[in-house]
């Protein structure tokens, strides 16, 4: 059967925290076609992770599994069909759970060679938020596109946005929620930041567009929803790819005059402010965080634990020496056997 292997398992649907245990698993034993063993050197906590182990996506997701969407990790072997080379190549194994482990069993080509000059702990977080960054902007800000918002400015995915947006000539503006000690990356790419806290929010977002927003990227949800529906310009879009707040945008957010739409980013839903308030893979709320990728906004907050404690770790707020993630945050997790 081959080596055992350790990993970090979710035995039932729940918070992190209370669910997850470590737990020595079975070995591999003989890889099919075109499959390798990768052994993970360093796996990141993206409130993606947080979501489907709390048992949101129950459709697809079956309980004991090893969780975790990124990492990245070293080939140590190769199946039938995979030239021998591979062997010692650093590559992320994307496309499924399983990096919260010593080792991932997965197909050659879920796996994307690591540039050398890229460290393990930058390019275990490679893959959800950049990649989910650029393809929104690919999509939705083309030639045009001058007024965009983000929502939870402070996040990672959000400076990702925000610097893919200045190549085009965008400086977009941000919107926070006012947590302390939490800043825009380069307050520089931004033309303005405002604070949700405060009640006149929606008016200062209204005076820094020009009254006019041409599309909303949004992680939060929530109540926020009908006032950013209601300052898009004819033809705007709001794109939702995430739902911090814990809440969906009230149904009420896709009904009004003009003619702008909201998309539930991954799901290809999409409503031109009629009532259309159900998504397929949404369950009837077409609002929920339903990017196939498992996007979700987190702000790195670059300190390590090893994998034995990760199931305490979880207890805690990054700070520092402390380690790991709170629900709305991400730290690299660097396995130390």
């Amino acid at each position: 059967m081959g080596q055992s292997t350790r990993a970090v398992l979710a035995e039932r649907p729940g918070p992190l925290a209370e669910v997850l245990a470590v737990a020595d698993l079975p070995g591999f034993g003989e890889l099919a076609r075109c499959e390798v063993l990768v052994g993970m050197v360093s796996a990141a906590v993206n409130p993606s992770d947080a979501v489907t182990v709390s048992g949101a996506y129950a459709s697809r997701t079956s309980f004991p599994f090893v969780p975790g969407f990124e990492g990245v990790g070293v080939i140590e072997r190769v199946g039938p069909g995979v030239p021998v080379e591979e062997i010692g190549s650093r590559v992320l194994p994307i496309g499924s759970a399983g990096c919260w482990a010593q080792r991932k069993r997965t197909e050659l080509s879920w796996c994307i060679p690591v540039p050398d000059d890229l460290p393990d702990d930058v390019a275990c977080f490679g893959y959800i938020n950049p990649l989910t960054a650029w393809l929104m902007v690919e999509r939705f800000c083309s030639a045009g596109v001058r007024a965009v918002a983000i929502t939870a400015a402070t996040s990672t995915i959000a400076g990702h946005l925000a610097e893919l947006l200045s190549e085009r000539g965008i400086a977009p503006i941000g919107l926070v929620r006012g947590t302390p000690g939490r800043f825009v990356a380069e307050p520089s790419l931004w033309r303005d930041v405002i604070s949700t806290d405060d009640a006149t929010w929606p008016v200062q977002l209204r005076a820094a567009s020009g009254d006019r927003l041409d599309v909303v990227l949004d992680c939060v949800g929530g109540p926020s929803g009908n006032p950013l529906m209601d300052q898009l310009a004819p033809g705007g879009v709001l794109v939702h790819y995430g739902l911090l707040s814990g809440e969906p945008c009230p149904p009420s957010a896709s009904m009004g005059a003009t003619a702008s739409e909201w998309r539930c980013f991954g799901c290809a839903t999409r409503s031109t402010r009629v009532p259309a308030t159900s998504c397929r893979r949404c369950s009837g709320r077409p609002s929920t965080a339903c990017d196939r990728a498992g996007s979700a906004p987190a702000r790195r907050a670059g300190c390590r634990c090893p994998l034995c404690r990760t199931p305490s770790a979880t207890r805690v707020t990054c700070t520092g020496a402390k380690c790991w993630s709170n629900v709305n945050g991400e730290s690299t997790l660097r396995t130390a056997f």
